[in-house]
């Protein structure tokens, strides 16, 4: 419902009448929010089995739609007068993670009073928390190893490097950390992590990045064998086979590729 803020009526029926309206409008959103909620929690119970691809589309289609309608309802608050959107939307938050770090910024008035210039005296304060965002960033960390000499003997002693995840590489963990989360938990390939690397400043080569994926698959081979030694070892074994399009290098097309997922016990 489109709001003329400028020629509000003024008539306290008519307004109510309004108030009124735009709840309608957000309740009816809710409901369909949560319909949209609650279909795609119930395709997420049956994201498995022979239909999975499709569920999984569907839930994609849905999620955005969700998407949308929160847009709307959101480009919507924006355009109410403040009295109405306290009246009309939900009042719950929910408090912001007690684990984040807080940053204070005090915004002190003046410390005479602006009608007859007498000294202040503080009766209290209020205290709203805004959630921000501090954009991910780059360090270059310098190991600086001095070199001693003995006075008497000229032996000389230095402390030895710490340990790399790459020998006489250049990534730290963290960082490849974050490659290996991008490209397999958030589904950015690695041409796009180059892209978005560069507009930071930093060029790193999707050759290069793929160089660090495969030597840290390489590291973490003795998890995947602990992991696997944990599951074979379980008396009730579950199996599942996927079919998935894997590209066939040479021959511009795709192949099938079969991804099997193994789960223990009853669970």
């Amino acid at each position: 419902m489109e709001i003329d803020l400028a020629n509000l009526p003024d008539d306290s029926d008519t307004l109510k009448a309004l108030v009124r309206t735009l709840a309608g409008e957000v309740k009816t959103q809710g409901l369909k929010i949560a319909q949209l909620e609650a279909r795609i929690a119930k395709l997420k119970r049956l994201q498995f089995g022979q239909s999975s691809e499709k569920i999984a589309r569907e839930i994609e289609q849905l999620e955005l739609e969700l998407d949308e309608i929160h847009e709307e309802e959101g480009r919507h608050a924006a355009e109410r007068p403040a009295v109405v959107q306290a009246l009309v939307e939900r009042p719950y938050r929910k408090p912001l993670p007690e684990h984040l770090p807080r940053q204070e910024e005090v915004h002190e008035p003046s410390c005479t009073c602006p009608n007859c210039g007498g000294a202040m005296r503080r009766l209290g304060e209020d205290v709203t928390e805004v959630l921000e965002y501090v954009p991910a960033s780059f360090k270059v960390i310098r190991h600086v190893r001095p070199k001693l000499s003995c006075r008497i003997c000229e032996t000389i002693v230095q402390a030895p490097m710490p340990s790399l995840p790459i020998e006489r590489g250049r990534p730290g963990p963290g960082l490849l950390a974050h490659v290996l989360v991008a490209k397999y938990a958030d589904h950015l390939p690695l041409y796009r992590q180059s892209g978005i690397y560069a507009r930071e400043g930093v060029e790193l080569e999707r050759s290069t990045l793929a160089d660090w994926v495969g030597r840290s698959v390489a590291l973490l081979d003795p998890l995947v064998v602990a992991l696997r030694r944990e599951v074979i070892a379980s008396d009730v074994l579950h199996g599942d086979d996927t079919p998935v399009p894997v590209l066939a290098p040479g021959l511009g097309k795709t192949k099938t590729g079969r991804l099997w997922a193994y789960v223990r016990d009853e669970r």
